[in-house]
Order: C-alpha cells, then sequence, then structure tokens
C-alpha cells in the first residue's frame, strides 16, 4: 500500500477577497476589495412536508424553494488607489440612479500559507449582486479609520467553486 505524505492545509477564514464584476464587461473588475470581515455566504431550502395517508408514524420531506443570505462586509478598502478608493460608493451611487443594476461577486478565499496571494483554496460566486446598506466609519482625526465601516449586498445566488 503507497503512502500518502500530502499535508493537508487548515480552511482558514481570514485570507480572503471579494471582487465585483460587471457581466457585460468581464475583463474589468468593477471593484476589487479587501475586508476584515464577511458574512452571510449562506443558502436554505425550505423543506416542504408530506403527510401521506394511513402513514401516521412517517412524513415525507421535498425540497421547496431556496433563499439565500446577504453579504455582510465589515472594515473594507478598495486595492486600488486614486480613481479606485470608491469604487463601492460610486457603486451604490449607480444603483440609485439605475435600480436595475446588477454587479456578479467572488469572495475568493487564499491558503493560510501564501505569500503573495497565489494559492486559492476556494471560491464563492455571487451573482446579481446589489448594495443595500453603506456605512462609513465615525470620522475622528485621531484614529486611521478604514474607508468603508460596513457595506451589506443582497444577491441572488451563490455558488461553491471547488479549486
Amino acid at each position: 500500500m503507497a503512502e500518502d505524505n500530502t499535508v493537508l492545509r487548515p480552511f482558514t477564514t481570514f485570507n480572503f477577497e471579494v471582487i465585483f464584476i460587471n457581466p457585460d464587461d468581464k475583463e474589468t473588475p468593477v471593484c476589487e476589495a479587501e475586508f476584515s470581515e464577511c458574512d452571510g455566504l449562506e443558502m436554505s431550502i425550505e423543506p416542504k412536508t408530506i403527510r401521506e395517508g394511513g402513514n401516521n408514524g412517517q412524513q415525507v420531506h421535498l425540497a421547496g424553494p431556496t433563499s439565500y443570505g446577504q453579504l455582510s462586509l465589515k472594515r473594507g478598502m478598495t486595492k486600488r488607489r486614486n480613481k479606485g478608493a470608491y469604487d463601492l460608493w460610486r457603486w451604490f451611487e449607480e444603483v440609485q440612479k439605475n435600480p436595475g443594476l446588477r454587479l456578479n461577486g467572488e469572495v475568493i478565499m487564499y491558503s493560510s500559507v501564501r505569500m503573495d496571494k497565489k494559492e486559492v483554496s476556494a471560491k464563492f460566486k455571487l451573482i446579481k449582486c446589489m448594495p443595500v446598506k453603506l456605512k462609513a466609519p465615525a470620522l475622528n482625526a485621531k484614529e486611521g479609520q478604514v474607508a468603508i465601516e460596513e457595506m451589506q449586498i443582497a444577491y441572488e445566488s451563490v455558488t461553491f467553486m471547488n479549486v
């Protein structure tokens, strides 16, 4: 029997990046950002319970509609300087002008042993994202706060992309 000497790394959550892409222009990301917290990558299926007549000891569960969470990003900054520093703010403003505007997104988790962000551990693809909340940090000259305190994003579906 051959030995498998593969070292499995822990699946950690502290190295991640969020990218938003216009579905019409997949080459140029609208925004690339990093946040200290990312929550809300979730989906749930509402079961439909059916009881068969005469079978009182058992019930049948059928898969009902799938619902998705709301992505919550906290304490973040965009990667690009100058023009890109306010990409998330601009996206929020554009949705106010054009309520049908949607972007696709990716949450990319990197390996805990990364040196230059080349080793991707997992990727989540978000379809038809819309910003629903954007909160700036408290303005305080003594503290060097980040540009975005919190951003919440609604999405229509999420897919786990195994890499």
